[in-house]
């Protein structure tokens, strides 16, 4: 029987039994023009269109592939006017907690009953936020649930903001991710994120969740002289990491992205201690352009199954190959403006000579093929359907950002028609959740019937936080394929 301390993921597409998420919080209604690029927010979002439209979607679909025999037998209740955003949130009474779909906020309530880690937390988090002794006093008196919601979205229960929000919690994949039994936590490049990842470090290493794995849990750090170093020595050995840039594909195989957001520096140490933990026998490292456009490589591939992959197709074989063409390499040009570099370390062999892949898809077609013993020829769907300009518009809208709910069974944004169309293509069904929701609730169909089907969500405002549903959730158990 499932245990709920249970903690594994060894692939992207095994079956989804718990993962954690957090719903929109209040924070995010608080971001304002003039500070949204440096809260990492591309615009300013309508909460409430989010939250009931968008993200209520989200959730629901998750909570019935993941916890059916719950969710389906309340959920005539949830969207009563008395019940109207009680269901989202941990501080309200009627809150639906799920032991599957598991929001951190509630985590963190409960450690907060704990005299001496509250004391601990409420230090640390004001320290990092610059903020007066007297307010940490302050926030000694309040309720566990209520503290929880101030310290993510920075809100008293008298509306005064003292912390600046933290909306990139919603994308619960960077502050960590699941390699088999072990868990790498992150270390984010932005001041945006710090608090975030102090919170998620007070929760696994302290809650009852993660109590027989905190000898897993992977801290990846600066060097220790790192402190000594000027300025310019520092930025040149930064050591960041986020989790959009880490993907567990095969039990013996992680991917490793450097990034925008993950460093270089980053990579070499998770390579180091996953071969010094035996935790996997394979890093392969893919370097991308550090542009915003891209981020993380979750950005740019994700899976479908374990033949199949969604991608970027300026990071195709083709569109490189089109793209070295405009230049004659002879003038000086050596690398197009979306080169890749990917190199791949195997444990027990030499570092300075690793395998080299020269396009994305034969490293996804040997991922398929040799680490998840495909038999069948791997298929890539292309963001736009690889059309010309709904390929980057796409992948914009996170049209290369899906979640496996198990094999075959991914969700994607309603908004990335051409990339449905790529999808549809090769054979998979697509639906709006909305419909799909409705055939559960009326019993026309179970989760475990559903195969071969891209999920859409509605994405007006999701969207422009810049991020898919494959962003939006830390996988902590799948089944193994």
């Amino acid at each position: 029987m499932e245990n709920y301390q249970d903690i594994h993921v060894s692939s992207e597409v095994g079956t989804l039994r718990r993962l954690l998420i957090h719903s929109p919080d209040e924070g995010i209604g608080k971001v304002i023009p003039t500070k949204a690029q440096d809260w990492l927010f591309e615009d300013i979002v309508h909460l409430d269109t989010m939250r009931k439209k968008e993200y209520d979607l989200y959730l629901k679909i998750l909570l019935y592939f993941l916890d059916y025999n719950k969710i389906h037998s309340v959920i005539h209740k949830i969207d009563l006017p008395e019940n109207e955003r009680h269901f989202y949130k941990p501080d309200k009474e009627k809150y639906f907690n799920s032991d599957k779909v598991i929001e951190p906020q509630a985590l963190l309530s409960s450690l907060l009953d704990e005299k001496e880690l509250r004391q601990r937390m409420i230090a640390s988090v004001c320290a990092h936020e610059g903020t007066s002794y007297l307010l940490q006093e302050e926030l000694m008196e309040l309720e566990s649930s209520v503290l929880a919601r101030t310290l993510i979205s920075g809100i008293l229960p008298d509306k005064r903001m003292i912390f600046p929000p933290i909306p990139n919690l919603i994308f619960t994949r960077d502050i960590g991710i699941t390699v088999n039994d072990h868990i790498l936590l992150n270390k984010p490049k932005k001041k945006a994120r710090t608090r975030e990842s102090i919170l998620m470090k007070y929760i696994f290493f302290n809650h009852s969740m993660f109590q027989n794995y905190t000898d897993k849990i992977i801290e990846i750090t600066d060097p220790e002289d790192f402190f000594l170093l000027d300025e310019e020595e520092q930025e040149k050995k930064l050591v960041t990491i986020e989790g959009g840039d880490v993907m567990m594909v095969a039990p013996n195989h992680l991917l490793v992205g450097v990034s925008e957001r993950t460093s270089i520096h980053a990579a070499s140490k998770v390579i180091h201690e996953m071969h010094d933990r035996n935790i996997v026998e394979k890093v392969t490292i893919v370097k991308i352009p550090a542009k915003r456009a891209y981020m993380h490589i979750d950005t740019t591939f994700t899976q479908v199954k374990r033949d199949m992959w969604v991608i970027f197709g300026s990071f195709s074989k083709e569109g490189l190959k089109k793209e070295k063409g405009d230049f004659i390499s002879s003038l000086g040009g050596s690398k197009s403006e979306n080169e890749l570099e990917i190199l791949q370390y195997v444990k027990g062999e030499d570092y300075n000579t690793p395998i080299r892949f020269n396009y994305l898809e034969d490293l996804l077609n040997d991922i398929s093929v040799n680490d998840l013993k495909s038999e069948s020829p791997t298929k890539f769907i292309y963001s736009g359907d690889n059309e010309f300009p709904h390929g980057r518009r796409e992948q914009w809208t996170d049209s290369c950002n899906v979640l496996a709910l198990k094999e075959g069974v991914v969700i994607g944004y309603d908004r990335n028609d051409k990339t449905s169309n790529g999808f549809k293509k090769q054979g998979m069904n697509v639906i709006k959740a909305a419909d799909l929701l409705d055939q559960l609730i009326k019993e026309e169909v179970h989760p475990n019937d559903i195969s071969n089907t891209l999920i859409l969500l509605p994405s007006a405002e999701l969207s422009r936080a810049r991020g898919g549903s494959h962003c939006m959730s830390m996988p902590i158990l799948r089944d193994h394929l």
